[in-house]
């Protein structure tokens, strides 16, 4: 297992809510990301760790082995992969994703 590899495991494990994305959540860097940030926002999530990919080519390159997702973002409930911003998107709208992160502790 690679360092990155080590990283993003270590980071999904130890968090209940972990968005790996382009740019920030204060600043993202691409649409997706954007609207990924949001759909987390609108459903209340307090307890929220974002890894910027552009960041380090390694990690960017590394998430999508991890997930075996060509595409980023990424978000990890509880270690889990759940799925870019199309998947939280239709989670977000049935309603599945809200009770999901708050079975993981992660809204106020």
């Amino acid at each position: 297992m690679s360092d990155a590899q080590s990283f993003i495991k270590e980071t999904v494990s130890n968090n209940p809510v972990v968005l790996f994305m382009k740019g920030t959540a204060q600043f993202p860097q691409c649409g997706f990301s954007g609207r990924a940030i949001q759909i987390l926002r609108d459903s209340g999530v307090t307890k929220l760790i974002t890894v910027n990919v552009l960041e380090d080519d390694e990690v960017r390159q590394a998430i999508k082995t991890y997930s075996q997702w060509p595409t980023i973002p990424q978000l990890y409930v509880k270690g889990e992969f759940i799925g870019g911003s199309d998947i939280m998107g239709e989670m977000d709208q049935s309603g599945e994703l809200k009770q999901l992160l708050e079975q993981a502790g992660a809204t106020s």
